[in-house]
């Protein structure tokens, strides 16, 4: 009991402090804030849309998580980290849970802090996205299995296929082929393939597709091959077959990830890692024989390692994706640091203290820099009927869209324009904010712009007519702190973006 209080105000510490404070970010967050926001304008809780076109980006489940969470707190910043936040206490609970089935209290303890004190865990606790409800749904798929097998209960296999399917209804495919994948390695590796037969029986998969025809036979039948060709084509199948960011897709990606991921305590881990290893070598070159493994650790292995390589071979490739490998990873690990308590209290100790300053110091100051909270502040009072409100910059803000509730055109060259507009079955598709050419700025409305400083020289020398400079928008401040911090130099605020004013022009103007 002392364990589950501690790991619950651990929880509210680690992933609901501030939740409040931290604006709406682009690009990511805000696809999922503005779209729930424009479904339950709608009344719609089964189509996903965003600037008034339906959007097949993502599965509904993450979508009614914050549709009930603006119903419950309003359409704020509490109300859209809420449940990414409850979802992470899940999480650390049900790593609790499995460590201690599967070794003691103890391991599961340790673990479970662990992991809500690892790098980014804590990160995506705060985070708009699927990942802490795929997480759970994950993970529980992937217990529920084992604890079956290694109990000779096939009843609890049922439970198995619904939280797969509320995998899949988070997630898309991978909720059911990637716990999949592992199930089929490790039975495999145990040399019992013919335990599958038990494992998809008729009941199963029944309960697994009734959980997921939930949301995708209705919008099958609502907007047939649409709906397929953009959630199957360019959601799934294109992002494992081309990367959107080139320069992610390097063999080292996550090998790197997991080192900063699992901060702070990959630091005491590498070097005795690398220990073992050169030992348990030894011992091969000696007496010639492998490491033994129970079937406890096969598990814990074979789920952390599947993750991690099925995503590197994966071309598309984010922060995000090998967190479904984390549970594991912190239980067999914990039998490390069980052994050295001193050390585990001290690091955990400092971790509950650092991350939080960490959220007020630097999380916010950077959420504030990829955020148009503060645009959507300046322009919102000078909004009338007659304004047209457009966005110049390499990035379109979204969120800007989000707090103000303005159409908000991307403003674009000709030249620009045909790189950027949506293509079928490319990257491109993603682009489905509303466009606007500089020689398409109407004359007879007043013009909002909100132009980013790199692209000030492009605007002005495009946009034709009187432009009024009316306010600017610093960055948040942690560039400039960094600079006097650590290079002891001062240096002036740096401008994010500026916003400028064009009255409509009238009758005669030559302008």
């Amino acid at each position: 009991m002392v364990e589950k209080i501690f790991l619950l105000v651990i929880s509210l510490i680690m992933f609901f402090l501030g939740g409040w404070l931290i604006p709406i970010t682009d690009p990511t967050e805000v696809c999922y804030t503005l779209t729930a926001k424009e479904m339950l304008a709608a009344g719609d809780w089964l189509s996903p849309r965003i600037y008034g076109d339906f959007w097949f980006d993502k599965p509904i489940m993450f979508y009614w998580e914050l549709l009930v969470a603006y119903k419950i707190f309003g359409g704020g910043e509490f109300a859209s980290r809420f449940f990414p936040a409850v979802f992470a206490t899940c999480g650390i609970f049900l790593t609790y849970f499995f460590g201690t089935k599967v070794y003691n209290r103890k391991i599961g303890f340790v673990a479970a802090v662990m992991l809500a004190t690892s790098l980014e865990f804590w990160y995506l606790s705060h985070a708009i996205i699927t990942d802490m409800t795929l997480l759970f749904a994950f993970s529980l798929t992937l217990i529920t299995f084992f604890l079956g097998y290694r109990s000779n209960n096939p009843k609890i296999y049922l439970l198995s296929f619904a939280a797969s399917g509320v995998a899949v209804l988070t997630k898309g495919p991978i909720g059911f082929f990637l716990p999949g994948l592992i199930i089929l390695i490790f039975l495999a590796w145990q040399g019992d393939l013919k335990h599958l037969a038990k494992l998809f029986r008729l009941k199963n998969i029944l309960v697994f597709a009734v959980i997921v025809a939930l949301w995708y036979l209705p919008m099958t039948i609502l907007h047939g091959s649409e709906f397929v060709e953009n959630f199957l084509g360019v959601h799934n199948f294109l992002r494992a077959t081309v990367s959107e960011y080139a320069k992610t897709d390097v063999w080292y990606y996550y090998a790197l990830i997991s080192v900063i991921g699992f901060f702070p305590w990959s630091v005491p881990l590498i070097p005795a890692a690398v220990i073992k290893f050169f030992r348990r070598a030894e011992l091969f070159v000696e007496e010639g024989r492998l490491p033994v493994f129970d079937v406890h650790e096969k598990f814990l292995i074979v789920w952390a390692l599947t993750v991690v390589i099925f995503f590197q071979l994966c071309a598309t490739k984010y922060v995000t994706y090998t967190l479904p490998a984390m549970p594991p990873a912190m239980i067999f690990i914990a039998r490390y640091f069980v052994n050295r308590w001193k050390l585990f209290l001290s690091m955990a100790g400092a971790t509950l203290i650092i991350f939080p300053l960490a959220l007020f110091t630097v999380a916010l100051p950077l959420a504030e820099d990829n955020s148009g909270r503060r645009e959507a502040e300046i322009i919102s009072p000078l909004i009338d009927e007659n304004t047209c409100v457009v966005n110049h910059g390499k990035n379109y803000l979204a969120s800007t869209v989000f707090y103000s509730g303005a159409k908000i055109y991307r403003l674009e060259t000709k030249e620009n324009y045909e790189l950027l507009r949506p293509q079928a079955l490319t990257w491109t598709s993603k682009n489905v904010m509303p466009f606007m050419l500089f020689d398409e700025l109407p004359a007879d409305k007043k013009i909002l712009a909100i132009v980013a400083v790199d692209a000030e020289k492009v605007f002005l020398d495009n946009a034709a007519g009187d432009w009024k400079l009316i306010d600017t928008v610093p960055k948040g401040g942690l560039e400039t702190f960094a600079e006097e911090f650590f290079l002891g130099k001062t240096s002036e605020q740096k401008l994010k973006c500026k916003i400028y004013l064009r009255e409509p022009v009238k009758h005669g103007d030559k302008s």
